[in-house]
Protein backbone atom coordinates (compact mmCIF):
# COMPACT_ATOMS: atom_id res chain seq x y z
CA UNK A 1 0.00 0.00 0.00
CA UNK A 2 1.12 3.76 -0.45
CA UNK A 3 1.00 6.83 1.09
CA UNK A 4 -0.95 9.38 -1.20
CA UNK A 5 -0.27 13.06 -1.45
CA UNK A 6 -3.21 14.45 -0.15
CA UNK A 7 -4.72 17.53 -1.58
CA UNK A 8 -4.91 20.77 0.09
CA UNK A 9 -7.83 23.41 -0.67
CA UNK A 10 -8.25 25.26 -3.32
CA UNK A 11 -8.45 23.27 -5.33
CA UNK A 12 -10.63 22.47 -8.51
CA UNK A 13 -11.22 18.09 -7.55
CA UNK A 14 -12.31 19.25 -4.26
CA UNK A 15 -15.09 21.84 -5.24
CA UNK A 16 -16.32 19.42 -8.26
CA UNK A 17 -18.74 16.61 -7.74
CA UNK A 18 -17.01 13.29 -8.23
CA UNK A 19 -18.41 10.93 -11.07
CA UNK A 20 -19.71 7.51 -10.44
CA UNK A 21 -17.35 4.89 -10.21
CA UNK A 22 -18.42 2.24 -12.75
CA UNK A 23 -15.67 -0.30 -12.82
CA UNK A 24 -15.29 -2.26 -9.45
CA UNK A 25 -11.71 -3.27 -10.72
CA UNK A 26 -8.37 -4.06 -8.82
CA UNK A 27 -7.68 -0.81 -9.99
CA UNK A 28 -10.28 0.34 -7.63
CA UNK A 29 -9.13 -1.92 -4.91
CA UNK A 30 -5.61 -0.48 -4.90
CA UNK A 31 -7.31 3.38 -4.74
CA UNK A 32 -8.96 2.31 -1.17
CA UNK A 33 -6.47 0.45 0.11
CA UNK A 34 -4.12 3.55 -0.42
CA UNK A 35 -6.83 6.02 0.70
CA UNK A 36 -7.02 3.88 3.95
CA UNK A 37 -2.92 4.04 3.99
CA UNK A 38 -3.16 7.60 3.04
CA UNK A 39 -6.17 8.13 6.34
CA UNK A 40 -3.90 6.37 8.97
CA UNK A 41 -0.69 7.99 7.97
CA UNK A 42 -2.59 11.59 8.57
CA UNK A 43 -4.30 10.64 11.59
CA UNK A 44 -7.90 11.36 9.77
CA UNK A 45 -11.38 9.08 10.51
CA UNK A 46 -12.34 9.73 6.69
CA UNK A 47 -11.36 10.48 3.60
CA UNK A 48 -12.92 10.64 0.19
CA UNK A 49 -10.98 10.33 -3.09
CA UNK A 50 -10.86 14.08 -4.56
CA UNK A 51 -8.96 14.48 -1.67
CA UNK A 52 -5.98 12.18 -3.15
CA UNK A 53 -6.93 13.86 -6.97
CA UNK A 54 -9.31 11.36 -7.70
CA UNK A 55 -12.55 12.57 -8.85
CA UNK A 56 -14.74 9.35 -8.38
CA UNK A 57 -17.68 8.47 -6.01
CA UNK A 58 -15.32 6.22 -3.34
CA UNK A 59 -14.59 7.38 0.72
CA UNK A 60 -13.09 5.44 3.80
CA UNK A 61 -14.30 6.33 7.02
CA UNK A 62 -13.65 4.45 10.76
CA UNK A 63 -17.05 3.99 12.37
CA UNK A 64 -18.26 2.39 15.38
CA UNK A 65 -17.07 1.44 18.82
CA UNK A 66 -13.50 -0.34 17.32
CA UNK A 67 -13.55 1.77 14.57
CA UNK A 68 -13.78 -0.65 11.66
CA UNK A 69 -12.98 0.23 8.33
CA UNK A 70 -16.43 1.20 5.71
CA UNK A 71 -15.47 1.47 2.11
CA UNK A 72 -18.62 3.84 0.38
CA UNK A 73 -18.76 3.46 -3.20
CA UNK A 74 -21.31 5.67 -5.09
CA UNK A 75 -23.21 6.40 -1.85
CA UNK A 76 -25.99 8.79 -1.51
CA UNK A 77 -27.91 9.78 2.10
CA UNK A 78 -31.05 8.48 1.50
CA UNK A 79 -32.38 9.74 4.87
CA UNK A 80 -31.49 12.44 7.37
CA UNK A 81 -32.72 12.48 11.20
CA UNK A 82 -34.41 15.37 11.67
CA UNK A 83 -32.29 16.40 14.92
CA UNK A 84 -29.52 17.98 14.73
CA UNK A 85 -25.51 18.84 16.50
CA UNK A 86 -23.19 21.99 16.41
CA UNK A 87 -19.62 20.30 16.80
CA UNK A 88 -16.03 20.62 15.80
CA UNK A 89 -14.71 19.38 12.48
CA UNK A 90 -11.15 19.46 10.50
CA UNK A 91 -10.30 17.86 7.23
CA UNK A 92 -7.05 16.74 6.00
CA UNK A 93 -7.29 19.20 3.03
CA UNK A 94 -7.67 22.08 5.16
CA UNK A 95 -4.51 21.87 7.37
CA UNK A 96 -4.53 23.53 10.90
CA UNK A 97 -8.49 24.30 10.03
CA UNK A 98 -10.94 23.58 13.02
CA UNK A 99 -14.65 24.53 12.85
CA UNK A 100 -18.18 24.56 14.42
CA UNK A 101 -20.78 22.36 11.85
CA UNK A 102 -24.06 21.75 12.35
CA UNK A 103 -25.07 18.56 10.97
CA UNK A 104 -28.07 15.57 11.24
CA UNK A 105 -27.32 12.96 14.30
CA UNK A 106 -28.27 9.83 12.42
CA UNK A 107 -28.42 9.27 8.42
CA UNK A 108 -29.22 5.94 6.48
CA UNK A 109 -27.02 5.61 3.77
CA UNK A 110 -26.93 3.37 0.65
CA UNK A 111 -23.55 2.98 -0.90
CA UNK A 112 -21.91 -0.22 -2.73
CA UNK A 113 -18.51 -1.89 -1.55
CA UNK A 114 -15.47 -2.64 -3.28
CA UNK A 115 -17.25 -5.73 -5.60
CA UNK A 116 -20.14 -3.27 -6.15
CA UNK A 117 -22.81 -4.71 -3.84
CA UNK A 118 -25.31 -2.48 -2.81
CA UNK A 119 -25.64 -2.08 0.74
CA UNK A 120 -27.50 0.32 3.42
CA UNK A 121 -25.75 1.56 6.63
CA UNK A 122 -27.48 3.63 9.49
CA UNK A 123 -24.68 6.07 11.50
CA UNK A 124 -25.77 7.74 14.78
CA UNK A 125 -24.16 10.91 16.27
CA UNK A 126 -19.86 10.92 15.37
CA UNK A 127 -20.25 8.41 12.49
CA UNK A 128 -23.33 10.61 11.19
CA UNK A 129 -21.41 13.31 11.30
CA UNK A 130 -18.22 11.67 9.26
CA UNK A 131 -20.64 10.09 7.03
CA UNK A 132 -22.25 13.43 6.07
CA UNK A 133 -18.45 14.91 5.64
CA UNK A 134 -16.98 12.18 3.19
CA UNK A 135 -20.40 12.39 1.00
CA UNK A 136 -19.69 16.73 0.46
CA UNK A 137 -16.50 15.82 -0.50
CA UNK A 138 -18.15 14.08 -3.07
CA UNK A 139 -20.61 16.41 -3.84
CA UNK A 140 -17.86 18.84 -3.98
CA UNK A 141 -19.22 20.84 -0.68
CA UNK A 142 -16.40 21.55 1.78
CA UNK A 143 -16.58 21.70 5.69
CA UNK A 144 -15.47 25.71 5.48
CA UNK A 145 -18.94 26.26 3.73
CA UNK A 146 -20.64 24.92 6.45
CA UNK A 147 -18.76 26.51 9.56
CA UNK A 148 -20.70 28.59 11.92
CA UNK A 149 -17.38 29.63 13.11
CA UNK A 150 -13.47 28.96 13.21
CA UNK A 151 -12.39 26.79 16.02
CA UNK A 152 -8.76 28.54 17.53
CA UNK A 153 -5.94 26.14 18.06
CA UNK A 154 -5.99 26.98 21.62
CA UNK A 155 -9.47 26.27 22.16
CA UNK A 156 -9.09 22.70 20.75
CA UNK A 157 -6.21 22.68 23.34
CA UNK A 158 -7.94 23.52 26.05
CA UNK A 159 -11.11 21.40 24.90
CA UNK A 160 -8.55 18.42 25.22
CA UNK A 161 -7.17 19.44 28.70
CA UNK A 162 -10.45 19.59 29.87
CA UNK A 163 -11.17 15.92 28.64
CA UNK A 164 -8.09 14.18 30.31
CA UNK A 165 -8.85 15.79 33.28
CA UNK A 166 -12.47 14.19 33.57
Amino acid sequence: MTVLKIVKNPATVLTTSAAEVKNFDEKLATLLDDMYETMTASDGVGIAAPQVNESIRAAVVEIGEEREILEIINPTIIEYSVDTTSDIEGCLSFPDLFGEVERSNGVRVEAQDRDGNLFEIEAYDYDARVLQHEIDHLNGVLFDSKMSRIVSAEEIAEMYAEEEEQ
